[in-house]
């Protein structure tokens, strides 16, 4: 169990200040090379060339960036970028309003680096990011600025050598953000959360944060999943208490759509070495005796968000490990987090 800071939210964001709190969820995932389904057409990263947003690009490469939706979530999407020796530079730029990802994020979907914003430079030493922005970067409106760190923070641990971040404005390093004076006297992690969840039952100094993976949809019908950091009651059964807030669902007033089977049922989970095995009963079946393709990787991207993502996921119906999913991927062994997801079709 390890305890840690919370990072002091605006008030926009309807949870206050986060004091002290303490729990044994490790928020340190880590995009593996394996998927849990097979990229999409036209997704493939080793293509000589590839056309987004209406421009070819050469050389190309999917990176995951986190953008903001049209119902406010900060989410995560995989986008094509132009193949360069820092990746991770490439991945801020195309966060940058009006920058190169135009026309490349889904409907109803914005960029939330301010307009103009460069990024001057990124040194990446013992898996602490250093980034140094221009000024353009302070200029942002007070409700975004939280949102500004999670989408920075997550889309730099999504590479395997980062795991922390400390951000420097025309090569000065920030004491607290310009606008809302949110403190950052510590590199941020992905243990600051995002799309942070408090339920009115909860106390800050007796809970343990979970981050879960719902879905939400934009107008043109494109489907994504949408991670959420709840804090519920203190816990050190992290990955049982995990699948029971998936299988609880979405704040509905938040707009998201639950992932599970109704009637879902969990009978246990366990853990030995590296793979985590979630027992179901049947009723997370459906009428097909398949299990919905998007509740059993929401259930994968939930866990290794959680555990790890060195973690692999077992997952069995009454025992049987023999679970086949609505998109006819075998779940039969365990399965890693996937590379890449949220991808957007060229």
């Amino acid at each position: 169990m390890k305890s840690y800071q919370w990072t002091r939210l605006a008030a926009v964001t309807g949870i206050g200040v986060m004091l002290v709190t303490s729990g044994c969820s490790v928020l340190k995932p880590k995009e593996q090379s394996q998927p849990i389904d097979p990229p999409q057409a036209g997704a493939d990263a080793a293509a000589t060339s590839a056309k987004a947003g209406g421009v070819m690009i050469a050389n190309p490469m999917q990176v995951t960036v986190y953008a903001k939706d049209e119902k406010g979530f900060v989410a995560p999407i995989a986008i094509q970028v132009e193949k360069t020796e820092s990746t991770a530079k490439r991945a801020l730029e195309y966060m940058v309003e009006g920058g190169p990802s135009q026309g490349q994020l889904p409907a109803g979907f914005i960029s939330l680096l301010p307009k103009g914003t460069q990024v001057k430079g990124i040194n990446i030493n013992q898996k602490l990011a250093i980034v140094d922005f221009s000024k353009s970067f302070t200029d942002y409106n007070l409700q975004d600025e939280r949102k500004i760190l999670e989408a920075v923070t997550w889309t730099l641990t999504s590479f395997p050598t980062v795991e922390k971040v400390q951000i420097r404005v025309e090569g000065k390093e920030l004491k607290e953000m310009p606008v809302g004076g949110t403190p950052l006297d510590e590199p941020l992690s992905r243990q600051m959360g995002i799309n942070l969840e408090k339920p009115e039952s909860v106390e800050f100094g007796q809970s343990t944060p979970v981050t879960l993976y719902f879905l939400n949809q934009n107008q043109a019908d494109y489907k994504y999943y949408v991670p959420v950091t709840r804090l519920i009651q203190r816990t050190d059964n992290v990955a049982e208490a995990v699948i029971k807030q998936l299988i609880e669902g979405p704040d509905a007033k938040k707009g998201l759509a639950a992932v599970m089977t109704p009637g879902a049922e969990l009978l246990k989970v366990s853990k030995a070495d590296d793979v985590i095995t979630v027992n179901f009963s049947d009723k997370v079946l459906g009428p097909d005796k398949k299990a919905p393709a998007e509740a059993l990787k929401a259930v994968v991207l939930s866990l290794t968000e959680n555990a790890g993502a060195s973690s692999k996921v077992q997952i069995l119906v009454n025992g049987d490990a023999k679970v086949s999913a609505s998109d006819n991927q075998s779940y039969a062994k365990p399965v890693m987090r996937p590379a890449t997801f949220n991808q957007v079709k060229l």
